[in-house]
């Protein structure tokens, strides 16, 4: 709509997410790309750990040391109710959970997606405001929530999660100058589950991590809904043929320079195929 108002007027896009770049060389590959990644000033680097669930007391002894000394923390479960087929934490339950533990003397409060959102507002404002110490939730804190005083987050069952969600979840903390941490608590059980984890603990570089779960777990729908699951190719591979990718960009790019509108014979067939692909992708076929 806004580019309708003026004749091809410059537009910037932005984002907050990592996306990675052979997935955005996709999705933007006619955009000039330019990627921000450096901390703001003040920052510290967050500390991240991977454990199994057999640290569950010291990592709860660390969250109220933690709280002792003025910070706040985030506990992640990836479920709002219990689900008997399903063997991982959900927030109501977890809640009550805490009442017997070292953390049951510190003011909890648990947020999840299925409150009304006056509700969910009100918990998060307390939240912010330092009126609660620990907030369980599920990933509906993963944007748009800035509290610089926590300090802590434990994600239960992070095997559940992808590495881009993690990233983005750990993006919670560390947004003060304090020192802040992130425990990445799993079953420990998997080799592939510890590979995934490893990569969360060596590095915060959301670009490297947001790449590595594209591989593992695949992009997903380019403009749908589906979040991951790799793409319907036939034969090509988006990683080993890459190189493909960037000549016919480069190709595209010489054409356009010379021909813009393709008039020129050589590229006759280059429009009809493409008004072609236009005319089925308009009509869904």
């Amino acid at each position: 709509m806004l580019s309708d108002k003026g004749n091809n007027p410059h537009v910037l896009v932005m984002t907050a997410t990592p996306i990675p770049r052979t997935l955005a060389l996709i999705l933007y590959g006619d955009l000039d790309i330019s990627i921000i990644d450096s901390m703001p000033p003040g920052r510290q680097k967050i500390s991240t750990y991977s454990v199994n669930t057999s640290f569950r007391s010291r990592i709860y002894s660390f969250i109220d040391k933690q709280v002792e000394n003025g910070s706040q923390a985030y506990i992640i479960c990836p479920m709002v109710e219990e689900n008997e087929k399903i063997e991982a934490e959900s927030v109501i339950e977890y809640a009550e959970k805490l009442n017997d533990t070292v953390l049951s003397k510190r003011r909890i409060a648990f947020v999840h997606g299925r409150m009304k959102s006056g509700e969910k507002d009100i918990i998060l404002k307390d939240f912010a405001a330092g009126k609660t110490d620990i907030l369980i939730s599920t990933t509906v804190i993963e944007v748009g929530i800035n509290v610089p005083n926590a300090t802590v987050m434990l994600v239960e069952n992070a095997e559940r999660f992808g590495l881009a969600q993690l990233h983005q979840l750990r993006g919670r903390v560390g947004r003060g100058s304090a020192q802040s941490y992130c425990v990445l608590l799993t079953d420990g059980k998997n080799k592939i589950t510890d590979e995934r984890m490893k990569v969360m603990t060596s590095t915060t570089d959301g670009f490297l991590i947001s790449e590595t779960d594209l591989k593992l777990r695949g992009p997903g729908e380019f403009f749908g809904t589906r979040q991951h699951g790799l793409p319907n190719l036939k034969i090509a591979n988006m990683f080993s043929d890459m190189y493909i990718l960037k000549n016919a960009q480069s190709a595209a790019e010489q054409i356009m320079l010379s021909d813009e509108n393709l008039e020129k014979e050589e590229n006759f067939e280059l429009k009809k195929e493409l008004n072609r692909d236009i005319i089925t992708t308009n009509l869904g076929i």
